[in-house]
């Protein structure tokens, strides 16, 4: 069992960055791919990036690549996902989850952070 705490939402205008964290405990974080996530009312989740255990391989939804960044300290359990020049259609809840290296899907989820961006 994980267990997803992610923190760092808020109110941000338009063009302006938001940092979110995600805290994990259980399990060993480096088993785990890690992934973020968002959900705008009225829309289905979306893919926002994802990063390998090593940190070395990342991947990102067309709508955010070269404005977002995800990374990981496996040293502190901690996943991150830095978001620059964000724009109203960023607003959301965002989710970190985690997905066993064994597996093709994600297994626990955060319960969300809200993340709403004003223009």
């Amino acid at each position: 069992q994980v267990q997803l705490v992610e923190s760092g939402g808020g109110l941000v205008q338009a063009g302006g960055s938001l940092r979110l964290s995600c805290s994990a405990s259980g399990r060993t974080f480096t088993n785990y791919l890690m992934g973020w996530f968002r959900q705008a009312p009225g829309k289905e989740r979306e893919f926002v990036a994802s990063i390998w255990w090593g940190g070395d391989i990342t991947y990102y939804g067309d709508s955010v690549k070269g404005r977002f960044t995800i990374s990981r300290d496996n040293a502190k359990n901690t996943l991150y996902l830095q978001m620059n020049s964000m724009k109203p259609e960023d607003t959301a809840v965002y989710y970190c989850a985690a997905r066993p290296v064994t597996t093709n899907e994600y297994v626990y989820w955060g319960q969300g952070t809200q993340v709403t961006v004003s223009s």
